[in-house]
């Protein structure tokens, strides 16, 4: 049995469901069907759960939220006008739409977190509609019936062990199930959303609590690709990947989806496949997880960089040789919520990495004041030039000549290396570099491995 998700693009409008219909009809053992809310249908267009976000706050903010609520409705309808299905479909749809206005909450939070998932949870009805108006027997299944249970906050939630449990309990017939992504209910009967990612977390979960032979995601692009093509052109695809080394590549940039998103199918060992709604024929890209492992051909699986990291550089002699030094040091992060990427070290110097995003000038300046008083370093340096490429692949840890002809390349381009690390995984090589080396470094790795 296979478990298959589609994202916003792939249910945006009519022409995209006959795309997903054919797909889903085209293998029996595709029995669960995970839906997106309606992305967006060409370039500027709007999605309809950035419309369902507007139409929130209007409500918050005790606004006028007709003309908001017309253009979800107008969604919906162009996609039930082009099927010619009854009245009834869009009529579910626009009460639905309309209570949510009506409804009271516990608080904002838990308004807005109803709204946005209203947008998977309206597209789900319509699909069902739709399959069984043309004669394909589907069923809507709601999050709430089967005790798809959640916990942590309305806008960012955790899924309960013992949704596992009920999901074992669902019994399948020969109907599709459909089935709403990005939410699922609390204990008090709540609607929680999750945060990024959210329909392919929920996509991972049913495929461990259906035991899935396969969860199939499919978004609108051919498969995960070697290095970024907006860096390099026509980079290879990647056939087979393990979990692990999705991991270490979505960390340095890797954006085909959220790759915490995909843990639940990882621990029910469910491999993933990544597939394109336009393009169904191509093998996509299959993640298995770890035990899985196999034999790659290249012992690079893939190439990322990301800018968005700081560096912390401090030097004082013999600091390896002061007990309790890095102690202090982390508690300066401590005091200020602050946690840190990366710490290599030597014997007089030591480098800590940040992801910037996380932290603002304020608190950088008060960091430093603190680790000088607290440290006295006799020179310390704050770097905002600073980017990570990350080397991955399983086939690392077979092969003695990966580093040394990573650095042969970037020197022969004088591109200079601010920092190198091999984690005791074996499977990736962490390069710093200056930013505006960064995608220079990417295409001269990329060549030395795969040109």
């Amino acid at each position: 049995m296979k478990v298959v998700k589609f994202g916003g693009s792939s249910l945006a409008n009519g022409e995209q469901f006959d795309k997903v219909i054919n797909i889903v009809t085209s293998d029996d053992d595709r029995k669960v069907i995970v839906t997106s809310a309606p992305g967006k249908r060409f370039s500027g267009d709007i999605k309809v759960t950035d419309l369902l976000i507007k139409y929130a706050n209007a409500v918050l903010e005790n606004k006028d939220y007709q003309d908001t609520y017309n253009k979800i409705v107008d969604r919906y309808q162009e996609i039930s006008d082009y099927y010619e299905l009854p009245a009834d479909t869009i009529n579910k749809i626009k009460t639905k739409l309309s209570d949510l206005a009506k409804a009271d909450y516990k608080d904002d939070d838990h308004l807005m977190a109803t709204f946005k998932a209203h947008g998977e949870f309206l597209n789900a009805i319509t699909l069902a509609d739709v399959l069984n108006h043309k004669g394909i027997p589907a069923k809507f299944l709601d999050p709430k019936d089967v005790g798809f249970l959640v916990g942590g906050e309305p806008n960012n939630a955790d899924v309960l062990p013992e949704t596992y449990a009920n999901l074992a309990k669902v019994k399948f017939g020969e109907e599709k199930i459909v089935f709403p992504g990005f939410f699922g209910y609390s204990k008090d009967g709540d609607i929680f959303t999750f945060s990024r990612g959210g329909s392919d977390i929920t996509g991972a979960i049913l495929s461990r609590g259906f035991n899935a032979d396969l969860y199939e995601n499919f978004t609108d692009v051919d498969a995960i690709y070697v290095a970024n093509n907006h860096i390099v052109d026509n980079p290879e695809a990647i056939k087979k990947m393990s979990y692990r080394e999705m991991r270490e590549l979505s960390y340095a940039g890797f954006s085909v989806f959220q790759d915490e998103a995909i843990i639940p199918a990882v621990e029910g060992q469910v491999p993933v496949n990544v597939k394109n709604t336009n393009n169904p024929q191509k093998p996509g890209t299959m993640i298995v997880p770890s035990q899985f492992l196999f034999n790659p051909a290249n012992p690079v699986t893939g190439i990322a960089s990301s800018d968005r990291f700081s560096a912390l550089y401090l030097h004082r002699y013999l600091l390896n040789k002061e007990v309790g030094f890095t102690l202090k040091l982390l508690q300066i992060f401590y005091k200020y919520g602050i946690s840190y990427e990366h710490m290599p070290s030597g014997i007089d110097d030591l480098t800590v990495i940040f992801d910037k995003s996380k932290l603002d000038p304020e608190t950088i300046k008060n960091l430093c004041n603190d680790v000088k008083k607290t440290l006295n370093p006799d020179y310390l340096e704050w770097i905002d030039d600073y980017a990570i490429i990350m080397v991955v692949g399983e086939g690392l840890a077979h092969t003695v000549d990966t580093v040394s002809k990573i650095i042969d390349s970037l020197t022969e381009k004088n591109i200079a290396i601010d920092m190198i690390n091999q984690g005791a995984s074996r499977i990736s090589i962490m390069i710093g570099t200056q930013v505006k080396d960064s995608k220079d470094a990417v295409k001269d790795i990329y060549d030395t491995f795969f040109n």
